[in-house]
């Protein structure tokens, strides 16, 4: 596979070592100077020019590039790095790193992003994962399908312990991929029963999240439920009052104005 990393800063450097260690052919494209050079010493290619330059990319192969990384230190240089190795090259796959969680909104689809990976944002997926027992946890998103990869811990309390799959009522929208019980994973199928401490991997769109949550969460949330919701507010810059960060953005600005020459908030 031929992976094209943009930013040699020590998110690319890393990643650039452990694929070609895995046998991955490498580049790495750095503007600094003296940042390429550690490119010398991964045992990867590396070129020193500015990614976000059509040329730069066209010289860098990514008409025959598997995977782009736009893993810059800047969210304005990764969007358009993106954007660029999508429209302009139609790499398959774009994985943008975020900097900014306030910026995550913007990695999507629409500026060429296949996969956002935001810091922040996986560190508060763990935390919820590793301490909420009855609440549902959004593991992942896929972006071409909006669908979400969530989490349940079941609760003594649950309405779905003690009760087969193929009773649950499951939305059409929402598929259970797998039951984790006691460390080993259960293949999901019509007559397995769940039992309180299973966590159920649910792969499900937006509008079935709802349903989902009514068939898997007690009515009674844990204690520890007003924590979680103290640590996602931090990372996603929810106010007190509940309100999300708008998705919007200044007005001719991001996807929704005039594309790449919008300006990306807090950049």
């Amino acid at each position: 596979m031929k992976v094209v990393i943009a930013g040699a800063g020590n998110v690319g450097s890393y990643l650039a070592a452990d694929l070609h260690k895995a046998g991955h052919e490498v580049l790495l494209i750095e503007q600094d100077p003296e940042v390429a050079e550690r490119g010398a010493n991964l045992g990867v290619e590396w070129m020193v020019r500015d990614a976000c330059e059509v040329s730069a990319l066209d010289a860098a192969g990514l008409a025959s590039t598997d995977v782009v990384v736009a893993a810059t230190g800047d969210d304005e240089d990764n969007l358009v790095i993106s954007l660029l190795a999508k429209q302009e090259f139609a790499v398959p796959r774009v994985v943008g790193r975020v900097n900014h969680p306030k910026n995550h909104w913007l990695f999507n689809q629409t500026w060429g992003v296949d996969i956002a990976v935001s810091t922040p944002h996986l560190l508060a997926s763990l935390v919820e994962e590793a301490v909420s027992v009855g609440s549902l946890v959004r593991i992942m998103q896929l972006e071409s399908s909006g669908a979400h990869l969530v989490e349940v811990t079941l609760a003594p309390g649950s309405p779905a312990a003690g009760k087969e799959l193929a009773r649950l009522g499951m939305p059409r929208e929402a598929t259970v991929v797998a039951v984790v019980r006691r460390a080993h994973v259960v293949v999901p199928r019509g007559d397995t029963v769940l039992e309180p401490g299973d966590e159920v991997l649910v792969l499900a769109s937006p509008d079935s999240e709802d349903a989902v949550r009514s068939l898997l969460v007690a009515e009674a949330e844990p204690s520890g439920t007003s924590l979680i919701a103290m640590l996602s507010d931090a990372v996603t810059g929810t106010d007190p009052a509940g309100v999300a960060p708008s998705s919007t953005g200044p007005a001719g600005t991001g996807p929704a104005g005039t594309g790449p020459a919008g300006t990306v908030p807090g950049a």
